[in-house]
């Protein structure tokens, strides 16, 4: 479990060029990409290095770092190799470790959430191909109010990069993308219309 020490202002946030610098020998740096990388109170990018990576798309990062993944992960790894990729990245609306969303806080912290869209950026050009996306925070993106903003500027960069968005089982019954947790390994990849999900948000 992780539960925040405070909000994120009152803490030192790298900038995403500052955290990318890697000072931790311990995990395989040729497998894996974990920015920054030492655990602290919020993460940007978590992910294995490939050719064609699927990036997927959770609320907020808990406690998974390199060799040791989360059951979420876990999932999220089995779903994108079944899928043809070679690889994944765990990417995430907002960027505050919270093991509970609840826990998350209340007021969005511009300054964290600037650098995890330059994040975001950086992981839309690993790819070789058009950036494959998976939309997978659930219905957990109704539990701040600053979430729907944050996923409105990242399919906005998808939209830069040529994009394709995808979901994996069912829309909720709220028309949300479906969480990885608890998905079969076999699970295929659906087309997921990006801009008209976020018309559900529209006044």
């Amino acid at each position: 479990m992780h539960k925040p020490s405070s909000d994120t202002a009152h803490i030192e946030v790298l900038t995403f060029n500052k955290a990318m610098v890697s000072t931790n020998d311990d995990y395989d740096k040729s497998r894996w990409l974990y920015v920054p990388d030492f655990y602290s109170e919020y993460r940007y990018i978590l992910g294995t290095k490939g050719k064609k990576p699927l990036i997927c798309i959770g609320i907020n990062p808990s406690t998974a770092a390199p060799d040791d993944l989360d059951n979420t992960l876990k999932s999220v790894e089995r779903i994108a190799h079944h899928n043809g990729y070679d690889s994944f990245i765990m990417f995430n609306v907002y960027a505050q470790r919270a093991t509970d969303p609840d826990d998350m806080e209340h007021e969005c912290n511009m300054t964290l959430h600037e650098e995890n869209m330059k994040a975001f950026s950086y992981v839309l050009r690993l790819s070789e191909e058009p950036p494959a996306v998976w939309a997978a925070w659930g219905n957990i993106i109704e539990k701040r109010p600053y979430l729907p903003d944050c996923v409105r500027d990242m399919i906005a960069l998808g939209e830069s990069c040529g994009a394709v968005w995808y979901t994996a089982g069912k829309i909720s019954k709220k028309g949300h993308p479906h969480h990885p947790l608890y998905l079969k390994k076999d699970t295929p990849l659906d087309p997921f219309d990006a801009s008209a999900y976020l018309r559900m948000f529209n006044g």
